[in-house]
């Protein structure tokens, strides 16, 4: 797929797209967004991707802002931010509304999203989610140093390569070396660490505004939790969702074990796909 660009407030956000199929304005495919976490690239879905246009959605993929094909130097990296892109995107593609995947601060993003646009949102999946949580004045300083150019972005691969605690990806060697590439541009590295330091208080304070059906899944393994059970057990009380674990998986379970994280991801947007193909059919704005 050929990258695809929203100009927005001064920057760009990079996008793929599977595209519309169908006659009318929108076509007959119930919208996905998938947003990836940070320090990633949204090529992080490529597992995922296949299955759900296999099952008949448009699916369209963003980087987030400051990292992959996006622009850098964003005066704000916020969950906020980032959902408002989400948002923006959605609305510029005339296709909503739609299900957001998002995986871990991304999946923050998406709560906001829902909460500040929810006829654009009509279900939420979130990966291994980071939706509370403020760094102390101590954790920042302590992150501002590990990744410092120029051997944060060294650093940071380290620490990826722990997100996968079962199994790396077949293509985990060519992956984490696109990685690195994307790091070492400059504005990107920075681009992190602000999202790191960033505030997640924004997703929790909406929480109780979101009412789109919710998905959490999360891996039994994920390192970014103490007890991540406990974490995604708390997250879908709070959105009066439903949580899945998927046993021995890490932070990102769709692209560590996407013959067991699609299934279940596709079957929560079946659950939807009755009221997503009732809004499809009625008459978008130009």
């Amino acid at each position: 797929m050929n990258t695809h660009y929203l100009e927005y407030q001064g920057g760009k956000i990079a996008y793929d797209d599977s595209g519309p199929i169908g006659n009318g304005p929108v076509g007959s495919r119930p919208l996905v967004l998938c947003v990836p976490s940070l320090g990633d690239l949204r090529a992080e879905y490529r597992f995922l991707v296949p299955q759900l246009i296999a099952a008949g959605y448009r699916v369209v993929s963003m980087d987030v802002r400051g990292h992959g094909e996006s622009s850098v130097r964003w005066p704000d990296y916020s969950v906020g931010a980032i959902g408002a892109d989400m948002v923006a995107l959605i609305r510029n593609l005339n296709a909503g509304p739609a299900v957001i995947i998002g995986t871990s601060m991304a999946a923050g993003a998406a709560v906001w999203a829902a909460a500040e646009a929810p006829e654009l949102v009509t279900g939420l999946a979130l990966i291994g989610p980071a939706v509370h949580g403020e760094l102390s004045w101590q954790s920042r300083l302590i992150f501002a140093a590990l990744f410092a150019r120029p051997w944060g972005t060294a650093l940071w691969l380290r620490y990826f390569t722990t997100l996968y605690p079962t199994r790396k990806p077949v293509d985990f060697d060519q992956y984490r070396a696109a990685l690195r590439a994307n790091l070492a541009q400059p504005g990107r590295l920075e681009a992190l660490k602000q999202m790191i330091y960033a505030s997640k208080s924004a997703s929790e304070q909406r929480m109780p505004r979101v009412h789109a059906p919710t998905l959490v899944l999360m891996g039994s393994r994920d390192p970014d939790f103490k007890s991540p059970e406990a974490e995604a057990r708390w997250v879908a009380e709070h959105l009066q969702g439903t949580y899945h674990m998927l046993p021995d998986a890490g932070h990102y379970p769709h692209a560590e074990m996407p013959e067991l994280a699609g299934p279940l991801l596709l079957d929560f947007l079946q659950s939807l796909r009755q009221p997503l193909a009732a809004n499809h059919a009625r008459p978008h704005a130009a």
